[in-house]
C-alpha cells in the first residue's frame, strides 16, 4: 500500500506574515509544498491530504488543490479550535489552536494506511521523501507501533537571518529515538553550530547532530493514542488555564517512547532543509528553487 502525506497547513507564518504556505517561490508561482509534494509523488507516495482551516478553504482549492488534478488524489480536512472530545469545551479566552498533533488528528477519519506529516511551509529536499518513503512502504501490512522520524543534520537546516527553533534529538544504539527537546534559539557561532540552554548559556553541538523538522511516518494506531492522549492533555487543569499550552507531535512521541508502547526509528538524511522562517529569507530560498531548476533537479513546471 502506497503511503499517505499529510502536510499541516493550517498556521499562519507570525515571523514571516501572512499565508506563506500560498506564497510563490517557484518560477510558475509554485509553493514550497508544490516541491514536497512533486517530491513525495517521486517518492511512491500515493495521496494528499491536507489540514487546513476552514475560512480559507476556497483560496486553497483555487490556488493549490487545481495544480494537482490528474496527479495524485487529494483530500482537505480542517482544524478548528472548536474540534474537542465529547465533554470538554474551549476556555472563554483561549484563540490560540490546540497544537500540532491536534492537526494531525483531523486526518483521522481520512488516512487509512501508513502516513508521513510533514510542514508546509518547510523545503525538505528529495532524499528526505526517499528515506521516509522507503520506511512507510516497507512496513509489513497492518504493522503498528513502529513510527520513523526523518533527522536532519542540524547544520543543514540553520537560517542565514536569524536563530531557528529545532528539536534536538537523541538516539539509542538501534537508531531508536530517545527523546526530542525543543531548542528555540539555535545559530552558528564562529563556524560551530550552538544552542542557548535553559541558563542562558551556548552550547556547541556536532552539525550532524540530528534534529527533528516535523517529519514522522506513523501509521493509523497512532490516531488512537493521539486521542486517548488528548483527553488526558485537556483533563490536566494546567492546559486548560494556559491559553497558550499546545498538544506537540513530540509530546505524544515522547509519551509513547517513554511507556515504551512504540518505537521511533530516526533515518538519516542528506538533504538540506531550507525556508522562509524570516521575510529576508524569501530572495534566499527563490534563488535555492531556481539553482536546482537550473541543475535539473526539478523541472521548470511542476505541475
Amino acid at each position: 500500500m502506497k503511503p499517505t502525506l499529510l502536510l499541516l497547513a493550517a498556521g499562519m507564518g507570525s515571523r514571516y506574515g501572512g499565508l506563506k504556505q500560498l506564497d510563490g517561490l517557484g518560477p510558475n508561482g509554485e509553493t514550497i509544498m508544490d516541491y514536497s509534494i512533486y517530491d513525495a509523488i517521486q517518492a511512491g507516495f500515493g495521496k494528499i491530504v491536507w489540514v487546513i482551516r476552514k475560512d480559507f478553504e476556497q483560496d486553497f482549492r483555487e490556488k493549490i488543490l487545481s495544480k494537482y488534478e490528474g496527479h495524485v488524489p487529494c483530500e482537505l480536512c480542517f482544524q478548528s479550535i472548536e474540534d474537542l472530545p465529547e465533554g470538554f469545551k474551549v476556555p472563554e479566552e483561549r484563540q490560540k489552536p490546540w497544537g500540532t498533533n491536534h492537526a494531525v488528528l483531523m486526518a483521522k477519519d481520512i488516512i487509512k494506511e501508513p502516513f508521513c506529516v510533514i510542514n508546509c511551509d518547510d523545503f525538505y529536499n528529495r532524499d528526505c521523501f526517499k528515506v521516509i518513503g522507503k520506511f512507510l512502504s516497507e512496513l509489513p501490512e497492518g504493522s503498528k507501533n513502529r513510527y520513523a522520524m526523518v533527522g536532519f543534520r542540524v547544520g543543514n537546516t540553520l537560517s542565514e537571518n536569524g536563530t531557528v527553533a529545532r528539536g534536538i534529538c537523541s538516539k539509542d544504539a538501534n537508531e531508536n529515538l530517545q527523546t526530542v527537546v525543543e531548542r528555540t534559539e539555535i545559530e552558528r557561532h564562529d563556524g560551530n553550530v550552538q544552542y542557548k540552554d535553559e541558563n542562558g548559556e551556548w552550547v556547541t553541538v556536532a552539525d550532524n547532530t540530528p534534529v527533528s523538522m516535523n517529519v514522522w511516518g506513523f501509521t493509523p494506531d497512532y490516531f488512537e493514542y493521539s486521542e486517548a492522549y488528548f483527553k488526558e492533555f485537556l483533563s490536566d487543569p494546567a492546559n486548560m488555564t494556559n491559553l497558550k499550552a499546545e498538544f506537540f507531535i513530540p509530546l505524544m512521541v515522547n509519551k509513547l517512547i517513554n511507556e515504551k508502547t512504540a518505537t521511533v526509528q530516526v533515518l538519516d538524511t542528506t538533504s538540506k532543509w531550507f525556508g522562509v522562517t524570516y521575510a529576508a529569507d524569501r530572495d534566499s530560498v527563490v534563488a535555492k528553487i531556481q539553482k536546482l531548476i537550473d541543475e535539473g533537479v526539478y523541472p521548470n513546471k511542476l505541475f
